[in-house]
């Protein structure tokens, strides 16, 4: 963003798939055939062989759609608090402009959720942006850079409940370079990812060269 707090880095927002339930759906199918080797032989000896099976008919009917994972009732996040760098903030909604880049804050003294992500705390990555600085000064993700794995993020929600994330890596990214589909991409838990401005300061354009992107998940 610039100096006047007005711009984050024109992230692109990708549509998230519904991958995530699949791959849980994957890990229970290879724990239920563990177990059902596991317990194949209940006579005490082996199996011994049973001649040719009898030949059936193939079932006629209409085939049934695979099940559809039931989406989480999660409240919609309204502040977000990080002790350890002195954040207490409302948080705005945020969608996406008319050319599809992400929208920022209105004001640099507060932090919005992009509504196109995950509910913190509902299976996916919710998207949390703020400014770093302004013309007046710092903004209200002035300190984000200075997180580090293990440190908490906790998230107030609509129905009073509390989401409490743990950092997982804090990583700055050229713009040129934005890492969309690690952003906005499928996760199979419940993430978080903290966006703002870093990297050096390019005086003849007004913007920050890169982007500081903290990852964080679900702890409780």
């Amino acid at each position: 963003m610039t100096r006047s707090g007005r711009h984050i880095s024109p992230l692109r927002a990708v549509r998230r798939p519904a991958a995530a339930a699949a791959l849980a759906g994957g890990i229970l199918l290879a724990g239920a055939g563990v177990t059902g080797l596991a317990v194949a032989s209940q006579t005490g000896r082996p199996a011994v062989p049973a001649g040719k099976p009898a030949l059936v008919p193939v079932p006629i009917g209409r085939v049934a759609a695979a099940p559809q994972p039931t989406p989480q009732k999660v409240a919609r996040p309204v502040s977000l608090t990080i002790p350890s760098i002195g954040v207490r903030t409302g948080l705005v909604h945020l969608g996406l402009t008319l050319s599809g880049a992400l929208q920022v804050p209105s004001t640099t003294t507060v932090a919005g959720w992009y509504t196109g992500s995950a509910r913190p705390g509902a299976t996916g990555a919710a998207v949390i942006v703020g400014h770093i600085d302004s013309l007046t000064g710092p903004g209200v993700f002035f300190r984000l850079r200075l997180l580090h794995p293990g440190s908490r993020v906790y998230i107030r929600r609509a129905d009073g409940t509390l989401a409490v994330f743990e950092v997982t890596s804090v990583r700055s990214y050229p713009k040129a370079r934005f890492p969309t589909a690690a952003v906005y991409g499928p996760v199979p838990d419940a993430e978080l990812r903290l966006i703002t401005c870093g990297g050096a300061f390019d005086y003849a354009t007004g913007h920050y060269l890169s982007n500081v992107i903290v990852s964080a998940t679900l702890v409780q």
